[in-house]
């Protein structure tokens, strides 16, 4: 048995759930909303490199973190966004569930014998 193979099986399993469907059209209608679009494109963007200066150890500034916040409530303000987040915790908690299954071989590795 290749595991990668499994894993591939999985990946493809993965886009015909609900999860995945519902976040992809969510996605999609998103897209469609130029100006949702933009904000949200936006907001990863300035994440992102928010991310990538913490992770170099980078002192965030205080101005940073607000206008990350001030482009986070701007999210909060369209229905396609706040939709496509929903569908996105949807979507992490079925990933959280998939993590729990193929983690716990080592979970029990690890596991205490009595």
């Amino acid at each position: 048995m290749d595991v990668m193979d499994k894993a591939s099986e999985m990946a493809a399993a993965i886009k015909e759930t609900t999860e995945y469907l519902d976040l992809k059209q969510a996605f999609d209608m998103l897209k469609l909303d130029a100006v949702a679009y933009g904000v949200f494109q936006n907001f990863e963007m300035k994440q992102s490199e928010l991310q990538q200066k913490a992770a170099q150890g980078v002192k965030i500034s205080d101005e940073e973190m607000q206008e990350l916040q001030t482009v986070g409530a701007k999210l909060q303000t369209s229905e396609a966004i706040v939709k496509l987040m929903d569908k996105e915790q949807a979507m992490a908690q079925l990933m959280d569930k998939l993590n729990g299954v193929v983690n716990a071989p080592i979970a029990e590795l690890y596991r205490p014998q009595n």
